[in-house]
């Protein structure tokens, strides 16, 4: 591949340049790039904000507790609030 630059059209007011390969010109990406950048954007916002490690700490210790002195199996009722709880954090579990 080549190297690639950045060439701006001369409107300061743009916000999106052409991207041309400095080899041979065969790869360019048009104005219309800046639509699809503000949508992943926004993808990028809707997602937690905490680590998953980080989240609901009170669920996730009761858990624990139980999981490691009663077994996996005794405790749903702690490992089922916990994954309510990162559900409502945003997270997909």
């Amino acid at each position: 591949m080549g190297n690639f630059t950045s060439q701006d059209s001369g409107n300061s007011g743009s916000a999106a340049g052409a991207l041309v390969d400095g080899n041979d010109g065969a790869v360019a990406l048009a104005k219309g790039v800046v639509s699809e950048t503000n949508a992943v954007a926004t993808i990028a916002t809707d997602a937690p904000k905490k680590k998953i490690c980080c989240a609901c700490p009170e669920t996730k210790k009761l858990r624990d507790e139980c999981v490691v002195e009663h077994g996996q199996d005794a405790c749903g009722k702690w490992i089922d609030a916990h994954l309510q709880c990162l559900r409502s954090e945003g997270f997909k579990v």
